[in-house]
């Protein structure tokens, strides 16, 4: 009887730790990493890292000098050896450690063992890096960050650089509009893509940019942000007046460029530009954002006159992507699905749209038309999302590397409430001023009168 009592005293704190450290990971993942999981898993590295490397052929045979220093003080057999390790530095979501490769090893040796190393050290995934020549960084991941989104607070942002979403390797997905200057952006209905419009939109409210919507669904998407818009079209027919505004805009702005190289000919080489951002500060117009929700009803007519509208406002979107970028001009657009069906222009378009945010589509076609040119190995990635977590998506661009994010949560009242803060930043830009939404007017609830209204007589 003494010896029941004493098991059930120690095995009742046993079982509620368990139990605890069971909530932990399944309601608290990040707390259950701190407490348990890092120190778990740093035993397990620490422990095992020698004979994990040799099982996954990292190691290299010792050198003749090692191997005749080794002979010549002990008698232990002379085994492989696998890259030099660095200091492990644990972080909030798993861990850091960097590797000195071996003479012959390449960071793709490493990369092709990551899934054994995920298993072998116990950690939901193991991501490489290339620091410099001969040295690798190894990101693990110690649970699943893409489930419960946390941007980490070093996001990176800054003018133009919008963390707008989280990579499964716990970075922040940067959309930096001066690397990659325009995009496309493909998703079903309740993907997450309106999301993703989302926090581009209060990430760019805040930053002294002109933002423009094309909306053709009457604005139900870009409408509440109108307070910080400088132009919202929610028609084709506006649609088609507001792209030849900006193409002028943009020819303006070459011929500002230009006029600042025919200066006189003592001018410096760097102050000759080829585009505005070499231009002097109080010089450089202010950059435009233009976003285009739903670019398939600026393709789809139904009479001989829609189709020639057509055809204009598709060859301005044509001119803006392959000459916006130096006058400052970017494109974010947005659609179910953007292919050569949707008629003329359609592909040549896209081609100019580098950067590529796939989520989870209908067909596997779609998800081709989104990333298969660019990097095809993505294209299984973007079909295995399921509808269960939206906002997740496949980013890639025309470097061919891709990863999997997920954008936080930003609720419509959030994100109109931000740009309702922000209006006082919507700079003057006099060309887009006849575009300006007008404020939204929140319905008046009228009582109702119980007295019934005198006959009309004649």
């Amino acid at each position: 009887m003494s010896e029941l009592m004493t098991l059930m005293e120690v095995g009742g704190p046993l079982a509620a730790a368990g139990g605890g450290a069971a909530y932990l990971r399944a309601r608290h993942p990040a707390a259950y990493w701190s407490t348990v999981g890092l120190p778990v898993s740093v035993a397990r590295l620490l422990g095992s890292y020698g004979s994990v490397m040799d099982s996954c052929g990292l190691t290299v045979p010792p050198s003749r000098l090692r191997v005749f220093a080794t002979r010549a003080t002990t008698r232990r057999e002379v085994r492989p050896v696998p890259p030099r390790r660095g200091l492990i530095r644990p972080t909030s979501t798993g861990m850091r450690l960097r590797l000195r490769l071996a003479p012959g090893q390449e960071p793709a040796d490493v990369a092709a063992s990551a899934e054994r190393l995920r298993h072998s050290w116990g950690v939901h995934a193991v991501h490489v890096d290339e620091v410099k020549p001969g040295v690798v960084e190894l990101r693990l991941v110690g649970f699943d960050v893409l489930d419960q989104v946390r941007m980490p607070r070093k996001a990176g942002g800054g003018f133009l650089r919008v963390p707008v979403a989280l990579r499964e390797d716990a970075t922040a997905f940067v959309r930096d509009y001066r690397a990659i200057p325009h995009q496309l952006t493909l998703g079903a209905t309740l993907s997450g893509k309106s999301m993703y419009l989302r926090n581009l939109v209060t990430g760019l409210a805040g930053q002294r940019v002109a933002l423009a919507g094309i909306d053709c669904k009457r604005g139900v998407e870009l409408a509440p942000f109108a307070p910080r818009l400088s132009a919202l079209a929610s028609e084709p027919g506006e649609a088609a007046e507001l792209l030849p505004v900006l193409v002028r805009l943009m020819e303006e702005r070459y011929d500002l460029i230009k006029a600042r190289q025919g200066i006189a000919p003592n001018t410096p080489d760097e102050e000759i530009t080829s585009d505005v951002w070499g231009l002097p500060e109080h010089q450089r117009p202010v950059p435009v954002v233009l976003f285009v929700d739903e670019v398939a009803e600026l393709f789809l007519v139904a009479t001989r006159k829609d189709e020639e509208r057509r055809d204009e406002m598709v060859t301005q979107l044509i001119r803006l992507a392959q000459l916006g970028r130096a006058a400052g001009i970017y494109l974010e657009v947005c659609g179910q699905r953007f292919g050569a069906e949707l008629g003329k222009g359609a592909t040549m378009l896209r081609a100019q749209l580098s950067g590529r945010v796939c989520h989870r589509v209908n067909d596997e076609p779609s998800a081709k038309m989104a990333l298969g040119d660019i990097a095809p190995e993505a294209v299984e990635a973007a079909c295995a999302i399921a509808p269960e977590r939206p906002g997740l998506a496949v980013a890639g661009d025309t470097s061919g590397g891709w990863s999997r994010i997920r954008t936080p949560y930003v609720s419509l009242a959030d994100a109109a409430a931000v740009c309702q803060q922000a209006a006082h930043m919507v700079p003057d830009v006099p060309a887009l001023d006849p575009f300006r939404a007008a404020p939204l007017v929140p319905p008046v609830d009228r009582p109702v009168s119980l007295v019934k209204p005198r006959p009309v007589l004649d």
